[in-house]
């Protein structure tokens, strides 16, 4: 328990949060990396995988892909990169992280735009919408919960992962389990560990927020049963269904 405790002592000194280099400014890195490469798998991902899931060709391409880029570690990405032109620190980070967050929105974006139902998007046409406007209006609602799980997916497993930068030259919350493992310290490993993985449980909950919020037709909080209302002047119906 020694390694448990000297990291709660190191989380608790709030001099350890806010020097120059502290976790507060690892933080922020580890953010903007994570952030910059979700972005990235995103920009490349959804356009690609809305294309293929409307079309309704190419989903053995999409499997196939997806498959090859969850079987490329990270790890081995970083390393090919730092003996090419890219080189060591963020950048490598965030394409390597881009390269792994690319999957979970490819296929989530193909699948949710693939199972829009196809009556659906002929009722749409019949009512005079353009193709952006079915895309938009009719394709893209249906879709986002599918396509939010992806990116929710992928968010959380970039933000685990980017501690890895650590090993190549980059920042982030992985340069305090790097100094740990360097100084023998379990402590420090351990007080790392626990940001980090605080960071990717905080992210789950904020998309879960988000897909929740943006997600089409009526919103009801988890785990709230809503009773129902009657109508003014109609009767409730009692246990045996025979109204009062």
């Amino acid at each position: 328990m020694t390694g448990f405790g000297d990291a709660l002592v190191y989380l608790n000194d709030p001099f350890n949060w806010t020097r120059p280099g502290g976790l507060l400014d690892l933080l922020v890195e580890h953010l903007a990396v994570s952030g910059i490469a979700v972005l990235a798998a995103l920009v490349l991902a959804l356009p690609l995988g809305i294309a293929l899931g409307t079309s309704g060709r190419g989903g053995g391409a999409v499997v196939v892909l997806s498959n090859v880029s969850r079987a490329v570690p990270t790890l081995a990405l970083l390393t090919l990169f730092a003996v090419s032109p890219i080189g060591f620190g963020n950048r490598a980070t965030a394409i390597a992280l881009a390269v792994f967050a690319f999957p979970p929105i490819l296929t989530n974006t193909y699948v949710g735009f693939r199972g829009v139902d196809g009556d659906v998007r002929e009722a749409a046409r019949a009512m005079g919408m353009t193709r952006g406007q079915v895309l938009r209006g009719v394709e893209l609602p249906l879709a986002l919960p599918l396509v939010m799980t992806g990116v929710r997916t992928a968010a959380v497993q970039v933000v685990a992962t980017a501690g890895l930068a650590a090993l190549v030259g980059g920042g982030g919350l992985g340069r305090v389990v790097n100094l740990g493992f360097g100084q023998q310290d379990y402590g420090l490993i351990i007080a790392g560990a626990i940001v980090i993985a605080a960071l990717a449980l905080l992210t789950e909950l904020v998309l879960v927020a988000l897909t929740w919020a943006v997600r089409p037709g009526p919103r009801r909080l988890p785990f709230v049963t809503g009773r129902r209302r009657t109508v003014r002047g109609e009767p409730e119906l009692t246990a045996t269904g025979v109204p009062q």
